[in-house]
């Protein structure tokens, strides 16, 4: 008796058989495969043409000589009439018939010629116009032959078949194509260089914000959270008024340059003790009203001192750059190097500012949630956590909605100030709901799940996309491809540094926990050792990829070897591209046996 359930097995097979069969049929449709192009003589003329070229890159030249050899022709041939023999200097051309007809096809052959030379020959009338037949190659042997078509130019004197060869003399040497090459790949690895360098110093912090296993134990109380949530705007806008007004002060003191190196000395020396005063390590006491003041102000005048630090150092490293530059020869780049780097530290002296305004009022809020909740009775906690909690959710909601007013251009205050109120308020007050039996926020699961979200948002878009952004910005140049790639690379590298962390082994953590250490030293002593390998190789694995990135880049104007290439490649000079291309390959072999020698070494 016949089995029912191998029946059904074989229908099973045909039809799964038959769905890869139409898949793949409809992929063929798709894609339009067309055999018929692969056996077009044009194409395969024109694939030969670039693959030969793309054999010679065109890295070596020569000065070159031309030689001429002429051979006398008559057109049309006259009775009686006999042309002399062509000069005796060891070539010689030959034309069979010795005299044709106005557009009759000629056999010339050349003898005597340089091996494997291109020759061009040529029809020279009486008007010594040189009229172009045709391109031929010598063998091995120095001959050629090629049939042409004579042009109708009758004439009852002698003219003349030339033949011109081209004849490299002196030494060789580089050309410049091959010396442009050479400038745009130094400037292709240093570019991807900058990037992942600069990638990297952002994406290990931020990292450890998106490992699961170091977030999702971070809990706060929501009094403390609201609270932070509410002063974080506020430490942004008084960052940004403490930015200003050193600045002000900066630029008084940096009329004079001593006085403006001792300020820089001694004003992050008074920021870290005051620091330290208003945020000390361990307390014995709690502190009073008048003390919390007094802490808020040392915070504040701490953030002010850092600041104008920064604004000095900007300033002196300004300065010092430029008094060098000319002082340095072909070492001025350096000096040029920390004048940048001075525009640069005050260009992002205000997000710095910013940054630690928000941290000292976030870490104040913070310490006073933690004092409400132990001083004030439960009930009242929760009731109070009612309106910080409907605060912080409105305000929140507010700068959501002017970010994303700010793309679209809207302008009605209902959907720019009203309703997000409104959600926000809601959406605390649910909080509020769900945290009435345990009064404490999964701060650190939250800073996951937004951290993964940005990361993923930022990998999405390809570096291509990220360049022509950049480009309008910053314009035409390496500077554009360095950030497309550092953001990128930002995100790419997180997230693989992110992974490695939750992988690491548990019993580290457990152990360096039970000594009583804080987060930050957990991460130090338990996480640290364990990913510093793996780090350095998705490091130089990324800087791999970075080098090969740039060249896409460059074709967007994002500077490096792909601007160049991608001129080559619409003027059709397939040789100079094959010079562009031959440096790439040989980068990326050499970046691949580096990383190889650097895993192998401390991986």
């Amino acid at each position: 008796m016949a089995d029912p359930t191998g029946g059904k097995r074989t229908w099973w097979i045909g039809l799964a058989i038959a769905a890869v069969l139409i898949v793949f049929a409809y992929g063929f449709a798709a894609t339009e495969v067309n055999l018929d192009q692969i056996r077009s003589e044009p194409r395969r003329v024109g694939l030969v043409r670039i693959l030969r070229s793309l054999a010679r890159p065109e890295l070596i030249e020569y000065d070159r000589q031309d030689t001429i050899t002429d051979s006398p022709v008559l057109i049309p041939c006259q009775e009686g009439a006999s042309t002399p023999p062509p000069s005796v200097d060891g070539r010689s051309l030959t034309m069979d018939p010795p005299c044709a007809e106005p557009r009759a096809e000629v056999t010339i052959e050349g003898f005597g010629f340089s091996a494997n030379q291109l020759v061009r020959l040529s029809f020279v009338p009486g008007s010594a116009v040189e009229l172009r037949l045709a391109d031929v190659r010598s063998d091995a042997d120095g001959h050629f032959s090629a049939v042409v078509r004579l042009p109708n130019r009758p004439d009852e004197n002698v003219q003349t078949i030339r033949a011109v060869s081209s004849e490299p003399v002196g030494s060789p040497r580089f050309t410049t194509t091959a010396r442009d090459t050479l400038e745009k790949i130094i400037e292709t690895v240093f570019m991807a260089l900058v990037a992942t360098t600069f990638a990297t110093l952002l994406a290990v912090p931020l990292s450890f914000f998106a490992a699961r296993n170091l977030m999702e134990t971070i809990t706060s109380p929501l009094t403390s959270v609201a609270l932070g949530l509410i002063a974080a705007p506020l430490g942004v806008a008084g960052g940004v008024l403490a930015a200003r007004g050193a600045s002000v002060v900066a630029g008084m003191l940096t009329d004079n340059s001593l006085l403006a190196l001792v300020g820089l000395v001694v004003t992050p020396l008074i920021a870290f003790r005051f620091v330290r005063l208003a945020l000390p390590a361990e307390e014995v006491d709690r502190p009073t009203s008048s003390q919390r003041v007094i802490r808020a102000v040392l915070l504040l005048v701490s953030v002010l001192l850092a600041v104008l630090a920064l604004y000095l150092a900007a300033d002196l490293l300004q300065v010092a750059g430029n008094w060098a530059r000319p002082y340095l020869g072909v070492f001025g780049f350096m000096a040029q190097f920390f004048a940048t780097v001075g525009e640069l530290l005050e260009f992002g002296v205000i997000l710095i500012a910013a940054l630690f305004g928000t941290g000292a009022l976030v870490m104040l809020s913070n310490r006073l949630g933690h004092s409400l909740r132990r001083r004030l009775p439960q009930g009242v906690v929760r009731t109070l956590n009612i309106p910080l909690a409907m605060t912080a959710g409105a305000l929140l909601a507010v700068l959501v909605a002017r970010v994303i007013a700010w793309f679209y251009e809207w302008t009605d205050a209902s959907r720019t100030t009203w309703i997000p109120i409104a959600i926000g308020a809601i959406m605390g007050l649910l909080l509020v709901l769900r945290s009435i039996r345990k009064d404490a926020v999964n701060v650190g699961l939250g800073t996951y799940y937004v951290t993964r979200t940005v990361f993923n948002v930022l990998r999405a878009i390809e570096p291509l996309i990220m360049a022509i952004v950049f480009v309008v910005w910053v314009g035409i140049g390496p500077f554009a491809g360095a950030l497309a790639l550092g953001l990128h690379t930002i995100a790419a590298l997180a997230k693989l540094y992110s992974e490695q962390v939750e992988s690491i082994s548990t019993g580290p953590l457990e152990a360096v926990r039970a000594t009583g250490a804080n987060r930050l030293q957990t991460v130090v002593y338990a996480v640290v050792p364990q990913i510093i390998p793996p780090y350095i190789s998705f490091t130089m694995y990324r800087w791999d990829i970075n080098v090969r990135m740039s060249t896409i880049i460059g074709f967007v104007g994002g500077g490096g070897i792909g601007f160049l290439l991608q001129q080559n490649i619409n003027l059709l000079n397939y040789r100079a591209a094959a010079a562009q291309i031959l440096a790439i390959a040989i980068v990326v072999s050499a970046m691949d046996w580096l990383s190889s020698k650097i895993r192998q070494r401390y991986v």
